[in-house]
């Protein structure tokens, strides 16, 4: 028997097979693929919420545990997958400029915003307020992340691809039993994927569906993620990925023309040279009404636990809900309470009738 199952391949379950590996675990995970949230994301990290110059959620803690975890990968897989790359948050107004330096004296956003206005050098961006940067940034490459990590598994036969059949799952007092095979604990991290469980379905995981593009721009020569209206983040050889779009009611991974067009808007608005795009790629984020992660163990069946709703910031909380879930699991440490499960279990499920 192993000791765990772990449904999904995104960053949740890369990141919970990870802490498994590294505390001698053995475990088995299956993925269909059907989820693209991970593959498709622009993995961009950054500790400043820069539509209100506010710190995210516990984000140097994040940050200071991310960063190593992806160095650790890296070297495994024999990649690089963390680009150090700088965000400049452009300014569209004076006011702007003013409430960046207001965000200045807030505690710990100083270790992140520059105090100096940066003009805009590049006559190829509309920029005429210049920018303000933000510091320890960077961009994950989570989609060659999901390949490589994906290869390794599969070269150590840990990984099984198929759909996940909630009805072949048999819960039982001290372990699970999924067609045939036995685990000693079940952890789902598939993402919105987890719409289709019939024990966690109370939880609010509400999809986000984001849409990316990547142009191609020869003359913009820009090295920098730009944050603007829309992110321009560089991929080399002058390619730029744009994004991204949210929508909250259409649940699937098919590009549309509508966020086409919406992000090109926004883009023309930004560039002053040609560019044409070459790719258009859709996913759809597993977000929570209160914008933090679903993590736990359910109410009623011990060896049944989520990891999930890592919504559009996912390369750095991923890391840290996946290392706070296992010392629940292994060592009975509490889960924080932002992202502990109880706080909709206590309100929503508690007293009603086991799925």
């Amino acid at each position: 028997m192993k000791d765990y199952l772990v449904v999904g391949l995104g960053l949740a379950g890369i990141s919970f097979c990870e802490t498994l590996e590294g505390h001698g675990k053995d475990f088995k995970l299956i993925s269909d693929r059907s989820q693209q949230a991970s593959r498709v994301a622009g993995g961009v990290y950054n500790a400043v919420i820069l539509k209100r110059f506010t710190l995210a959620w516990k984000a140097r803690e994040q940050l200071e545990l991310a960063l190593p975890f992806y160095q650790g990968l890296e070297h495994k897989l024999g990649v690089v997958l963390d680009h150090r790359i700088p965000i400049l948050r452009r300014f569209a107004s004076v006011e702007e400029q003013n409430a960046w330096f207001e965000a200045m004296d807030r505690p710990g956003l100083d270790w992140f915003l520059s105090p100096h206005i940066l003009p805009n050098s590049n006559p190829r961006i509309d920029a005429p307020f210049g920018y303000g940067e933000v510091y320890h940034t960077g961009k994950i490459d989570t989609g060659l992340l999901v390949e490589d990590y994906a290869s390794y598994l599969e070269g150590q036969g840990l990984l099984t691809w198929e759909t996940f059949d909630f009805t072949a799952l048999k819960l039982f007092e001290g372990h699970v039993e999924y067609k045939g095979e036995q685990f000693g604990k079940l952890v789902l991290a598939c993402g919105y994927g987890l719409k289709g469980d019939p024990h966690f379905g109370y939880l609010p995981l509400n999809g986000t569906k984001g849409e990316l593009l990547t142009i191609k721009a020869r003359t913009l020569r820009e090295e920098r993620i730009i944050k603007g209206s829309v992110f321009t983040i560089p991929l080399g050889e002058d390619l730029y990925q744009v994004g991204s779009t949210y929508k909250w009611k259409d649940k699937d991974n098919r590009p549309t023309e509508a966020a086409k067009e919406e992000l090109l808007g926004k883009l023309e608005g930004l560039l002053k040279c040609k560019f044409r795009v070459v790719d258009h790629r859709a996913g759809v984020r597993p977000t929570v009404v209160d914008r933090k992660p679903l993590v736990g163990r359910h109410p009623h069946h011990k060896n049944l636990y989520v990891l999930n709703g890592m919504g559009s910031r996912g390369v750095l909380i991923a890391p840290y809900a996946a290392r706070q879930l296992f010392r629940f699991i292994e060592q009975g440490i509490p889960i924080d309470g932002g992202m502990d499960i109880e706080r909709f279990t206590d309100k929503y499920y508690l007293g009603a009738t086991t799925p």
